[in-house]
């Protein structure tokens, strides 16, 4: 292509920025937030009976300026969930950042999961492609199994609290639940912290799963190598040629390694360990997302009340209103595009980017130094993609 589309700088890039902009927009809609205020599409589902405590004024509305302390237990709630993100009747209540916060941990959580499980299906597709049949049963297969053992048993509990718990039953903690699956392992559940019956069976059930899988991991492969070299060759055999096609000059005249049982043994031991401590500071590591999130809707909160609302809250007369507002505005805009679209637009993409690279590819990216060619439009239409 010609003209000023080719130069333009982030031509490149529009991709991953109108992704960014498209996924800013779904998580706006998700926790019901739009430059701190909430808009009710589909009707809430709190309906306050006792105008007296919500501080009804004359003119039949309730006081902007009151706080609410929602307790779904009463009349107040109808008991319908609100149909796609939160309820905007969250966005007055007093407890709104301890609902809130616990809402997006618990989202961060289930979206690393997905992610990481993606990438551990990526690595299955590799060591297919290359014929690592070995590798599909040593490494794919109990690394699934211990990750889902663990985290996805956390994701399960998540939605089994969202869907079978409400607020007249116990609230057990998660967090607690997944500690006590291996400081009391098969003990009996503290009074309070029931999620569903034989919960101490199945949570032993998985943790001796789990604790399978680090030998699993470990040693399966070096003996299966040792025992049966012809195993062992065909797990080190060069890869399909066409993998090769943007190969680093020089790649061809490499020589096959000598892969001994111990050097086995060590790569083996260090992807265990790495792996299996990583499942848990991986996921902890989504909780950024969590705290991005956080940090937008507080900074959302302050610009609005503090400059725009404060700005239209002026009273002088019809002369002079009108001209605050542009000025309020306009100011507001500036300080809204530069924080919350600019500076918290780069954060977030370096977060975002910080997760793929780290707890996403460490999942299936060997890093053998084959050159990576990314998909591009352009090396189609160019016929590069066919040299």
């Amino acid at each position: 292509s010609s003209g000023i589309n080719a130069e333009w700088p982030l031509r490149p890039g529009r991709y991953i920025i109108m992704m960014n902009g498209l996924f800013a927009v779904y998580a706006g809609f998700l926790y019901n937030d739009i430059f701190s205020l909430s808009i009710n599409i589909f009707g809430s589902s709190w309906q306050p009976t006792n105008y007296t405590r919500y501080e009804k004024n004359s003119s039949h509305y309730i006081n902007p300026d009151a706080i609410y302390g929602l307790d779904p237990i009463g009349d107040e709630y109808n008991g319908d969930p609100y149909l796609f993100g939160i309820d905007p009747f969250w966005n007055l209540a007093e407890n709104k950042l301890t609902f809130v916060n616990s809402y997006k941990m618990k989202l961060a959580v289930i979206l690393g999961l997905t992610q990481m499980t993606f990438g551990l299906i990526l690595s299955f597709f590799n060591y297919k492609f290359k014929g690592k049949t070995l590798n599909i049963y040593c490494t794919f297969l109990p690394q699934m199994i211990f990750l889902q053992c663990l985290i996805g048993y956390l994701v399960f509990m998540i939605f089994f609290k969202w869907f079978a718990c409400d607020a007249t039953t116990d609230q057990p903690s998660l967090l607690i639940c997944l500690i006590n699956m291996f400081l009391k392992f098969a003990g009996e559940i503290d009074e309070g912290m029931q999620l569903y019956p034989m919960q101490r069976y199945i949570q032993a059930a998985l943790v001796v799963v789990a604790v399978i899988c680090v030998p699993w991991m470990f040693v399966a492969k070096p003996i299966i190598e040792h025992m049966y070299p012809r195993v062992r060759q065909a797990s080190y055999a060069p890869i399909p040629q066409n993998y090769q096609q943007f190969d680093n000059e020089g790649d061809d005249e490499e020589e096959e390694e000598d892969h001994g049982m111990m050097d086995v043994m060590v790569h083996q031991g260090i992807e265990t360990i790495e792996f299996t401590l990583g499942c848990i500071s991986n996921t902890a590591s989504y909780l950024r997302l969590w705290a991005l999130s956080l940090a937008h809707a507080e900074l959302s909160e302050v610009l609005w009340s503090m400059v725009m609302q404060a700005g239209l809250g002026m009273d002088i007369n019809k002369y002079v209103n009108p001209i605050l507002i542009i000025v309020t505005f306009s100011f507001w805009a500036v300080l809204t595009v530069a924080i919350l679209i600019v500076m918290e637009g780069l954060s977030a993409f370096l977060h975002a980017l910080r997760l793929h690279w780290v707890e996403f590819q460490n999942k299936f990216y060997e890093g053998e130094g084959h050159l990576f060619a990314p998909f591009s439009f352009e090396r189609m239409l160019n016929g590069a993609d066919d040299e």
